[in-house]
């Protein structure tokens, strides 16, 4: 059976990319590919991925971001969400791009099923939207705690619009990372400004 996109599977010119995979429904339910090489390579994913990560967070409004890992140690990944739902967001740190700060939002939700592909240079982070949400991605390098970098959550330079009621939930790392003005990136540009997602 073909699995293909929702919409037609091209290459563009947006370094995030929102991955819309068709599901097959019938009385049982539904089935879906959620990774599917030749598919990616039509949409201009072409990494290699290697680690697969899942994280569950049982509050709603838990925070977990914004990350990223330094060269030879970068990552592209592949988020989705699959119980509840997370507002996913990537943030621009590609030194000399003309969207260095600016950021972009997702919904996903193991409703939807949507995936938000996030590459190199780019910040990554979510909040969850309610309890008991559990979120896995692909990764295409390995964790290396050596090569971790991150930006504070809440840094208004970037100025993110989370879609948060009360106190969010982070871990004491994440508590405290730097803001944008004291980071220094070790990304550079690669021609291909931040575009918002359809």
């Amino acid at each position: 059976m073909a699995v293909i996109c929702w919409k037609s599977p091209m290459k563009d010119e947006n370094p995030i990319k929102l991955v819309q995979m068709k599901r097959f429904g019938d009385s049982r339910g539904w089935f879906t590919e959620v990774y599917n090489e030749n598919t990616f390579d039509l949409l201009g994913i072409t990494c290699r991925f290697v680690q697969d990560n899942h994280s569950y967070s049982q509050p709603a409004f838990t925070v977990r971001g914004l990350h990223l890992q330094a060269p030879p140690a970068g990552q592209d990944k592949l988020v989705r969400c699959t119980r509840g739902s997370i507002f996913d967001v990537a943030v621009d740190i590609r030194k000399g791009s003309p969207t260095y700060g600016k950021w972009v939002g997702r919904e996903l939700s193991a409703q939807n099923g949507e995936q938000l592909f996030v590459p190199v240079g780019f910040l990554h982070g979510f909040v969850t939207l309610e309890p008991d949400c559990e979120v896995m991605y692909k990764c295409s390098a390995l964790y290396s705690p050596a090569h971790e970098m991150g930006i504070r959550w809440d840094d208004p330079q970037i100025g993110i619009v989370w879609p948060i009621r009360g106190t969010p939930l982070l871990s004491t790392k994440d508590t405290a990372l730097p803001p944008l003005a004291e980071f220094e990136s070790p990304y550079d540009y690669d021609g291909r400004p931040l575009l918002p997602l359809e």
